[in-house]
């Protein structure tokens, strides 16, 4: 995902699909799905700017696990992979790995 860098307090994701989901013998079909609310931070912009005109850099960085809201950011496709873009404040938290 090299042509897309973040601005600005933008972060991009890749949402992480939960794995495929089957009630009893039925399998359910990708399009009655939810769409998946955690994912792995790719890339992160540079932060944002406060009235004072300091740059506040972002808490988020590459590499972290994070949960988003589930319209959170817009999405992008690249080939088959799947991307969002969003805003620091579209993520509520960061997954801590044990």
């Amino acid at each position: 995902m090299s042509n897309y860098k973040p601005i600005s307090d933008r972060i991009l994701v890749k949402p992480i699909e939960a794995g495929e989901e089957k009630a009893g013998s039925i399998i359910i079909p990708d399009t009655a799905k939810e769409k998946p609310q955690e994912g792995e931070v790719v890339s992160v912009g540079p932060g944002r700017i406060l009235e004072t005109g300091k740059l506040q850099a972002p808490e988020i960085k590459a590499g972290d696990r994070v949960l988003f809201g589930q319209y959170a950011g817009t999405e992008l496709k690249k080939g088959t992979e799947r991307f969002l873009i969003m805003r620091e404040d579209e993520i509520f938290a960061v997954i801590e790995r044990s």
